[in-house]
């Protein structure tokens, strides 16, 4: 369980980015967070694996206290939590299974890290999480060789790869046309249903959002707004999340 109690986050330069945040997500929740440009989604969900570090207030993952994590510690949990960025993070020059092994890297010895040694069952849990995304035929592909859709698939073949219990996603489909990204949320939405992993999803498709995700936390000014079922949200509360100003067409 994820677990805000009156969190906020407060730049150097005294911009609050977050706000009085009180949170539970449960195992196994797909959760969409939305809001304007600027609103707080993004710092929310850094937080989670101390990309960002809170200012105020307690976050606890499982029970841990994320502030009392360093060195060691805190690189083991984040093990735990995958992170799926919008520009991808792939080694383009370097095959697509040589991308998803890099997940490994963490966790090995110093010498098979340089050298780029991989055992079999490494190789063999690749190509496993390159099959749960549809492209295991890419596996010995040049990553830059793909559409932006099946790098993101990479992507997250390689969070999926280190056996992760939370998946945190930073607007993974802003730069995919609207096809590719119904097919990269299609993967996300069968991972949370078969394999039972929270994903907490940070985008601006309201539309995507309210389709495939089953609570939408809805932030303005770094503060939450509406926190609900999906299918509760109407045009009233979507006015109140963005005062109006919409990003993207519902």
């Amino acid at each position: 369980m994820i677990k805000f109690e009156d969190v906020g986050k407060r730049y150097p330069n005294g911009y609050e980015g977050l706000k009085h945040i009180n949170l539970e997500i449960g195992q196994g929740e797909f959760v969409a967070i939305i809001g304007l440009s600027g609103a707080g989604k993004s710092t929310l969900i850094r937080t989670i694996n101390r990309m960002h570090d809170i200012t105020s207030g307690s976050l606890t993952v499982d029970g841990t206290d994320v502030m009392s994590l360093s060195g060691k510690s805190l690189r083991r949990f984040r093990r735990k939590i995958g992170m799926i960025f919008q520009s991808f993070n792939l080694i383009t020059r370097t095959t697509v299974i040589k991308n998803v092994l890099t997940a490994f890297v963490p966790d090995m010895p110093w010498y098979r890290s340089l050298f780029g040694i991989y055992n079999e069952e490494e190789k063999m849990k690749a190509l496993e999480a390159l099959d749960k995304v549809g492209i295991l035929n890419k596996a010995f592909v040049r990553a830059d060789q793909l559409s932006g859709g099946q790098q993101q698939r990479v992507a997250l073949a390689r969070t999926l790869a280190q056996s992760p219990q939370i998946i945190l996603a930073d607007e993974p489909v802003a730069s995919l046309d609207p096809v590719t990204a119904k097919q990269v949320m299609n993967d996300f939405k069968r991972i949370n249903q078969d394999m039972n992993i929270s994903i907490l999803i940070n985008i601006h498709h309201v539309d995507l959002a309210l389709k495939y995700c089953t609570r939408v936390i809805g932030i303005s000014a770094g503060e939450i707004v509406y926190d609900g079922p999906s299918d509760k949200v109407d045009k009233a509360i979507l006015n109140q999340i963005y005062g109006g100003g919409q990003e993207e067409e519902v």
